[in-house]
């Protein structure tokens, strides 16, 4: 029986800037860009919760939502830090660690440096370990898979710990909303629910072709992870399968030329990263948001791989000829690469993918 843990920090960028700045704690603190400038809430703290402040929600919805709130622009060089220091702390335990973001990762430690039998008392030391060195705290969730281990991080958060037994699965899983769920956002749970399907208990008992016609291809996945099955290992290099940026901008651009230097400058961002990792791409995307929220993605993949800029910001233009931008004005625009293609020896830490601007 595997021993799985999922540790999340909680509200790192905000804690962050509590722990920092005394004059910020007990206060509600967000994260993220200028309200007046489209900005958007990266981390909100528990304090700001409470007004339904949450990350990925517009800075201006935040502010109304919430008169007193402290706007703090991000630091990630010092995130980053921090970052590194903690996963430094998961990595003298096992090296079976899967990071999903800077505050977030998955260990094995079904076996550990410590020879701790209990996974409850790895999470424990781990999370005093977390709190002594960077006056943090985090969350853990310990069970036999990577789903239970999720669901169980988030149970009884900020600086919880709970553990799913194995013989505790089944009881902790008839309690759950579909939500709970990988995959399935508002829209999709809507939309069970309207089938009569509100908790996993009702999911099994559908037939996987019923489930299909409401999910998709994903619907044997789900019925899986609804009966509390996920043989998904902790991979700890798990390697980037896409990499990209992508830039709001404060005025809606309405100039054709403005948009393809900003395409351009996107595309040569991406292919520097990849180049800088020895990764070549066949597959290059661009999206857009217009002005009236509406988002659009084109994509054209070619024979070969590349990380030359001049290919990439060539073909990421071509298709933006294939969009009403310029006619449209537009707010968001975004360039990434897929399909990759590595290097024999190259091994990618990052999990997200993502580049550092």
């Amino acid at each position: 029986m595997r021993r799985i843990l999922h540790i999340d920090m909680d509200a790192f960028y905000a804690s962050v800037e509590q722990r920092d700045n005394p004059s910020l704690r007990g206060r509600p603190v967000a994260v993220g860009g200028d309200p007046t400038e489209r900005g958007v809430v990266a981390a909100a703290s528990y304090e700001a919760r409470t007004f339904g402040v949450r990350s990925a929600i517009p800075m201006s919805r935040a502010v109304r939502l919430c008169p007193s709130l402290v706007i703090v622009r991000p630091d990630f060089q010092k995130y980053r830090s921090i970052s590194t220091q903690i996963f430094d702390i998961y990595r003298e335990v096992t090296p079976l660690v899967e990071p999903l973001s800077l505050d977030e990762a998955y260990l094995d430690v079904t076996e550990n440096a410590w020879q701790e039998p209990l996974g409850v008392n790895v999470a424990k030391r781990l999370k005093a370990r977390i709190k002594e060195a960077t006056n943090l705290t985090a969350s853990a969730g310990v069970a036999p898979n990577k789903f239970l281990a999720k669901v169980a991080s988030g149970w009884k958060k900020p600086d919880g710990l709970t553990v799913i037994a194995p013989e505790r699965v089944e009881k902790f899983l008839q309690g759950l909303p579909v939500d709970a769920l990988w995959g399935v956002g508002p829209v999709t749970a809507e939309r069970l629910r309207a089938h009569g399907i509100s908790k996993l208990t009702d999911m099994r008992s559908r037939p996987v072709d019923e489930l299909t016609d409401i999910v998709g291809s994903h619907a044997q996945w789900l019925i899986d992870l609804a009966h509390g099955r996920d043989e998904r290992a902790v991979e700890p290099n798990r390697p980037s399968k896409s990499a990209g940026a992508e830039e709001t901008y404060a005025t809606d651009l309405s100039s054709l030329a403005a948009i393809r230097r900003e395409i351009d400058q996107l595309a040569r961002g991406v292919a520097e990263w990849l180049e800088r990792k020895n990764i070549k791409a066949r597959t290059v995307t661009i999206k857009v948001r217009y002005s009236d929220f509406t988002t659009i993605t084109r994509s054209q993949s070619a024979a070969t791989y590349t990380n030359n800029a001049d290919d990439i910001a060539a073909r990421a233009i071509k298709l933006l000829d294939k969009t009403e931008a310029g006619a449209r004005a537009v707010r968001l625009l975004g360039v990434s690469t897929h399909n990759f293609e590595r290097d024999r020896d190259h091994t990618e830490a990052n999990a997200e993918g993502r580049l550092p601007f």
